[in-house]
C-alpha cells in the first residue's frame, strides 16, 4: 500500500515538473517573439478615437493615489482635459472606508494644480469594478454623451466594451502608455549611434519586458473571459 502511494506521488511530482518545465520554456520562447507586444498593444484599442470632442472624460482610478498607475492616469487625464476644454471629468474610484475621500481628493488636487477647473470634476465612488462604474456613470450622463476613457493600456478593451455594453453610443480610448527614454540616447547627436543604442536596448530589455507583457495580458484575458461570461461586454 505504501509503495503504491509512493509511486503515485512520484508520478504526480514528475508530471508536475515536466509540465512546469514545458510551460516555462514556452513562456520564454514566446517572449522572444513580438506576440506579447502586439497582444498588449491590441488591448489598448488605441485606434478607437472619438469623432468629436469628448463630453465626458473618465479617469479609471485603478490603484488610487499615490501610486505609479494613479499618477500616470492623472497625467494623461490632464492632457486629455486640455485637449477637450468643455468636457466634464469623472474620477471613478471606489470609496474606501479607511481613508474616506482622501484618495479622490488626492487625484482631484493633482488635476486642479495643473489648471483644471474644479467645477469640471465629478466623483463616482459607488462602482466597485469596471462594469458597475459604467452603470453608475450612465446615471450621471445620457447615452448620447461622448465618453473618453483614460486607463492602463491592458485595461482599455474591457473598459471601453463595458461602457458600450451599458449603452453609451460613442466611447473613445486614451491609454496611458509609458514611453521611457535612455539618457545616453537623448544626449547622442549621432543618428547611427542612436540606432545602435536602440538595438542594444532592445536586446537588453525586450525579453524581460515581453515576459511582463505575457503575465499582464494573460491576467487581463481571464478578466475579459469573466466579463464575457457575465454578459458585461
Amino acid at each position: 500500500m505504501k509503495n503504491k502511494i509512493y509511486h503515485a506521488v512520484k508520478r504526480c511530482l514528475r508530471f508536475y515538473l515536466y509540465a512546469t518545465a514545458i510551460v516555462a520554456t514556452l513562456f520564454v520562447l514566446l517572449a522572444l517573439t513580438d506576440i506579447p507586444y502586439y497582444a498588449y498593444h491590441n488591448l489598448s484599442l488605441k485606434k478607437q478615437q472619438l469623432t468629436q470632442k469628448a463630453d465626458v472624460i473618465v479617469l479609471m482610478g485603478g490603484e488610487g493615489m499615490p501610486s505609479p498607475k494613479g499618477l500616470m492616469r492623472s497625467y494623461f487625464t490632464i492632457k486629455a482635459a486640455h485637449e477637450n476644454p468643455n468636457s466634464k471629468i469623472v474620477i471613478a474610484l471606489p470609496l474606501k472606508e479607511e481613508d474616506s475621500t482622501e484618495q479622490l481628493d488626492l487625484i482631484a488636487n493633482e488635476l486642479i494644480k495643473n489648471d483644471i477647473n474644479k467645477q469640471r470634476i465629478v466623483f463616482e465612488s459607488k462602482g466597485y469594478n469596471t462594469r458597475s462604474q459604467a452603470v453608475e456613470i450612465l446615471k450621471l450622463f445620457s447615452k448620447q454623451h461622448s465618453i473618453l476613457i483614460v486607463s492602463s493600456p491592458e485595461h482599455m478593451y474591457r473598459a471601453v466594451r463595458s461602457f458600450e455594453k451599458v449603452g453609451f453610443e460613442e466611447v473613445g480610448s486614451y491609454p496611458t502608455f509609458e514611453i521611457p527614454e535612455d539618457e545616453e540616447m537623448l544626449k547622442s547627436k549621432d543618428k547611427k549611434r542612436r540606432k545602435e543604442e536602440i538595438q542594444s536596448l532592445d536586446l537588453r530589455y525586450n525579453l524581460w519586458s515581453y515576459m511582463q507583457y505575457e503575465i499582464i495580458v494573460f491576467r487581463e484575458y481571464l478578466a475579459i473571459a469573466y466579463y464575457w461570461w457575465k454578459d458585461w461586454i
